[in-house]
């Protein structure tokens, strides 16, 4: 695989988290850089939350020079996840069993096997993706309710190494980028709804102390996630979404 022109690259033995480091760095970099760690001391997912990530498996964070606003800078969870999607098919041979769950995580066979985070950089975006190549972490170690995580190796019997992953991630999603920039967010939605997991099942939507519950429609052109309820059609930009 090939390195995707204009992104660099650096791989860290160790740090705190690569989004910390993303945030230390992004004033002085010049282009799309992946900030990729072997290690991290002090990882974390959504909201705060502790991401658990142990040598072998995957961390790194793309910072992305950008003057997009706001509601255009979410849709990259989209662009990322479907790239996620991408590498995982072309390392392992097999799209059986891998979907999207929105907003941003990527499931292996019903579990939880990569999380997306998006944060605003000012002029830049830090797009943080962790991925479980070798290991998933116990039930103790995730959200109750939360879907049990687990690992590529455990799920397929192919090991990957951290760094072969970055190269195919960094070209998918090079490739993605490039159809966001030339066509919109309304290609991408198209492949994501394609491979999202739960389309047309209920689901339930929390919203720190409100809670949705519906079938799941579709995700409209804004990045919503759009939910038949029992009071109507409600189009939803942000939550924690749980089957």
């Amino acid at each position: 695989m090939s390195w995707p022109a204009g992104y660099d690259r650096q791989v860290l033995a160790e740090v705190d988290s690569t989004m910390a480091e993303a945030a230390r760095q992004a004033a002085r970099l010049s282009g799309p850089t992946w900030i990729c760690a072997a290690r991290q001391t002090a990882a974390r997912g959504r909201r705060g939350r502790v991401w658990v990530n142990p040598e072998g498996n995957f961390a790194a964070t793309l910072v992305m020079p950008t003057r997009d606003p706001a509601e255009r800078r979410a849709l990259r969870s989209f662009v990322a996840a479907l790239a996620v999607f991408d590498a995982l098919a072309a390392l392992t041979g097999r799209v059986d069993g891998i979907t999207l769950k929105w907003p941003n995580d990527v499931l292996l066979n019903g579990g939880k096997v990569a999380g997306i985070l998006l944060e605003s950089l000012g002029d830049h975006l830090a797009i943080g993706i962790g991925v479980n190549l070798a290991h998933a972490p116990t039930g103790a170690q995730v959200e109750a309710g939360a879907l049990a995580p687990v690992s590529v190796l455990s799920s397929t019997g192919v090991g990957l190494a951290p760094e072969a992953f970055l190269d195919a991630l960094a070209e998918a999603y090079a490739a993605r980028e490039a159809t966001f920039q030339t066509y919109g967010f309304a290609p991408l939605r198209e492949a994501w709804l394609a491979r999202a997991g739960r389309l047309g099942e209920d689901v339930t939507a929390r919203m720190g102390n409100r809670e949705v519950v519906g079938t799941f429609e579709t995700v409209d052109a804004d990045g919503r996630i759009v939910l038949k309820t029992a009071h109507g059609r409600e189009a939803i930009a942000a939550a924690d979404i749980f089957f």
